[in-house]
């Protein structure tokens, strides 16, 4: 007798085959400013995107660090202020870009492997600045084995534009029925893993409604 094939489960996609062997990593950057080459990385945070047992992705755990100035690096004073960050305070914990990024970089190439990929993706809300500041970091530190891609992202702004006619990360996660609270907004650990959400929600809401895979 054959089977309803109405009745067969789904085979469940792995994470490494869902991007063609891209791992999505959500990152968020804050700076001294907006020219990556003149002015100074101040946080970075990386949040590892995964996908459980259903389908769906989520996200797994987040490695941030405070970065001291490179030397030379301008601050841009309208910039401190808007983010709050005082890059000389004594609590900080800063380390030098090189570290940050040999850190970050060999926690997200464990996982990579762990997961079956190839390499790393960024995902970020205006991801193409995210990627030039670490591209930048990466350059002036010398730091080897870089995971992601040098030049591919998964943008939140455009993803939330097309699914909820919003660009701005605060009205997308609310859009996307996510809490927001603007005290925490733009530190790099809020910021990158609200952006990991929203990449998820957004995500895992065309799997089920589109292509009917969870």
């Amino acid at each position: 007798m054959s089977e309803d094939l109405h009745t067969l489960e789904r085979p469940r996609l792995a994470i490494k085959d869902r991007f063609r062997g891209f791992l999505p990593v959500a990152v968020d950057v804050e700076t001294g400013g907006f020219d990556p080459q003149r002015h100074a990385l101040l946080e970075i945070a990386a949040v590892i995107i995964g996908m459980d047992a259903a389908g769906h992705l989520q996200p797994l755990g987040t490695h941030a660090f405070h970065v001291e100035p490179f030397a030379g690096a301008e601050l841009d004073p309208a910039s401190l202020a808007f983010t709050g960050i005082d890059p000389h305070h004594p609590l900080r914990g800063a380390i030098s870009e090189a570290e940050a990024l040999n850190a970050l970089f060999r926690a997200i190439r464990a996982e990579v492997r762990a997961a079956g990929c190839k390499r790393a993706i960024l995902v970020g809300h205006n991801a193409a600045f995210d990627l030039a500041v670490l591209n930048a970091a990466v350059a002036r530190s010398a730091v080897k084995r870089n995971p992601f891609h040098p030049f591919s992202t998964f943008d939140t702004v455009s993803l939330a534009g097309l699914a909820f006619g919003e660009t701005v990360l605060a009205k997308a996660a609310k859009a996307a029925g996510l809490p927001w609270d603007n005290s925490e907004a733009h530190a790099a650990i809020y910021d990158a893993e609200m952006t990991a959400r929203l990449f998820c929600a957004i995500v895992n809401r065309w799997d089920e409604t589109v292509l009917g895979r969870v």
